[in-house]
């Protein structure tokens, strides 16, 4: 038996007592995990200052350092990450739907956790404590297995967790870190039976690899190269507060801009608009040869430069002749996470929610706001881009299956 397998069957353990856990418990569970992260920040910032310095040692991008910082602030939304928790309704036991058949028999489909949830991420140690929190008020057990870059941190923030389990009277195999070498992800992904399903967060190469290697059920999260179409009747000031928000509010994350696209109508003013916006806020353009004709300064964009996340202060800049050419060009790029459409006529907004295939589709705002905590929803696990169990945000409701109750009073089938 490795470590990896005990520590997962001390998980399912948990998760079997976690099952039937009230929510008094589990807030209470809630409030100490904050608690501790909130006694042990000077701790968890020393060991992120050593996995920070680690990191600009190897040259590490300044997007990945950004994620893998922590501050006194960032600790501090941590904490009240899980208090916020705390405050939400339970989704265990809620009847989704109930019926009664004609000979009385009484039907209630009802939420229920999933069991022990694997999450497989990279830098951002702040999702070690989001993903608790979530996975425990569910009534799941979590084995996080963070990146080798946050190795420091995840180890002080899961230290201090397991703190406030205990001090709340549940076992701290309810929150484990899984460290090893590469097989020991392998063993996640082989261990069916021990997980329930398996998470993947992060980049195109490890959500590739978790969902097309594992043997466990998978909730894939998707990357975010999310585009924002400036329909012609748009109002420019608008459009263009939106696209600064979205590109430059926090580059480094999943649902920042990447690609503009701007209709062919107004884009001889906007396009000059825009560059000069974005390059005051330290943004690098490049783009079609279409938009290169409306402004010098556009760099020429690789034909196969497309569909990346840039996670940085650069941006894609495309023409489209009208509405359904940048619904196709979205369609062909997208990778499925937040489109935008900048417009001032209805139809035109409503055939574009209609028309593009994401998991989230906004009008007049910034694709900044696909989140969980923006949603009301608490801390989040991340935004899934699949369209299976779960899709956009997920928070509590989405870290539970469900199981049909059938009530009888003694009736047999005939």
């Amino acid at each position: 038996m490795t470590e990896f397998t005990t520590q997962a069957g001390a998980a399912r353990r948990a998760a079997l007592a976690l099952s039937t856990a009230s929510r008094a418990t589990k807030d209470a569970a809630l409030a100490a995990m904050a608690a501790a992260l909130t006694a042990g920040q000077d701790a968890i910032l020393a060991a992120n200052a050593t996995d920070v310095a680690r990191a600009e040692a190897a040259g590490v991008g300044a997007a990945l350092i950004d994620r893998l910082r922590l501050t006194p602030d960032r600790v501090a939304a941590m904490a009240t990450g899980l208090t916020d928790l705390a405050v939400l309704a339970d989704p265990v036991g809620e009847v989704v739907r109930g019926w009664q058949l004609p000979n009385g028999v009484h039907v209630d489909q009802v939420r229920t956790p999933l069991g022990v949830i694997g999450i497989i991420y990279e830098a951002r140690p702040n999702v070690t404590a989001d993903a608790a929190g979530i996975c425990l008020k569910a009534g799941n057990a979590v084995l996080l297995r963070g990146s080798s870059s946050a190795l420091a941190s995840n180890r002080a923030i899961v230290t201090a967790l397991r703190a406030g389990l205990t001090a709340a009277g549940l076992d701290p195999a309810a929150v484990s870190l899984v460290e090893g070498d590469r097989s020991v992800t392998g063993e996640m992904m082989a261990a069916r039976g021990l997980i329930d399903v398996l998470i993947p967060r992060g980049g195109a190469d490890l959500i590739d690899t978790v969902v097309r290697g594992s043997q466990v059920p998978v909730i894939e999260t998707g990357t975010g190269n999310c585009h924002l179409f400036v329909d012609a009747s748009a109002d420019p000031d608008m459009a263009l507060a939106i696209m600064l928000n979205a590109k430059t509010q926090r580059p480094s994350v999943c649902n920042a801009l990447e690609t503009l696209v701007v209709h062919a109508g107004i884009a001889a003013s906007f396009i000059p608009q825009a560059v000069d916006a974005l390059a005051a806020a330290g943004v690098t353009a490049q783009g079609s040869r279409a938009a290169q004709g409306f402004d010098a300064r556009i760099a020429p964009a690789p034909d196969d430069g497309w569909d990346a996340e840039f996670l940085s202060l650069d941006i894609r800049i495309a023409v489209a002749d009208g509405l359904d050419e940048a619904i196709a060009f979205i369609r062909t790029h997208s990778s499925g996470h937040s489109e935008t459409i900048v417009t001032a006529d209805l139809a035109n907004a409503q055939r574009f929610v209609a028309a593009v295939d994401a998991a989230c589709v906004l009008v007049n705002a910034s694709s900044r706001f696909v989140d969980g905590g923006q949603f009301g929803f608490g801390a989040e696990i991340g935004t899934s881009t699949q369209k299976l169990h779960a899709r956009g945000p997920m928070a509590l409701p989405e870290m539970t299956t469900t199981k049909y109750v059938i009530t009888g009073s003694g009736q047999v089938r005939a």
